[in-house]
């Protein structure tokens, strides 16, 4: 399987996937074969909810980030409208994960993804669905101009 790197042109200070942002996650994604999103990396210690794994807000914010990559790989720039995740198992600190999304389908300005969290031995950890509603991205980034 090939990869190559997704060029989405997020905000740099982008907790999920800024390279400014210094508490973020740095999060790195590309695009396989089949048109998905794909990130392997590993949580630090600083991410931990219950000793030695992964904060549910952390593992929720890698899902909607791998969904969020799905839809920008389609030309989409969307928000997060809702959001459904299954904590399947713990998410360990400091250990190879990999995360995948999907752009489902869309209808209008809605949105449909899924995503989910995988081990190194490939054992699904979470997964997520959700609806992201479609917006102009002059518009967003023109108020996060007049917000610095």
């Amino acid at each position: 399987m090939s990869v190559k790197p997704l060029s989405h042109g997020a905000p740099h200070n982008c907790f999920g996937c800024g390279e400014a942002n210094h508490s973020g996650l740095h999060l790195k994604f590309f695009v396989d074969d089949q048109q998905q999103i794909i990130c392997n990396t590993s949580l630090a210690r600083s991410f931990e909810g219950p000793p030695g794994y992964a904060h549910g807000g952390i593992i929720a914010t890698l899902l909607d980030e791998a969904m969020s990559k799905a839809n920008r790989q389609h030309g989409v720039t969307a928000m997060t409208r809702q959001m459904e995740i299954d904590y399947l198992r713990p998410v360990p600190l400091e250990q190879p994960i990999t995360i995948t999304g999907r752009h489902l389908s869309h209808q209008g300005r809605k949105h449909s993804c899924e995503a989910e969290i995988k081990d190194g031995a490939g054992t699904v950890l979470a997964q997520g669905k959700a609806l992201f509603i479609a917006i102009d991205r002059s518009i967003l980034l023109k108020s996060a101009s007049r917000q610095q």
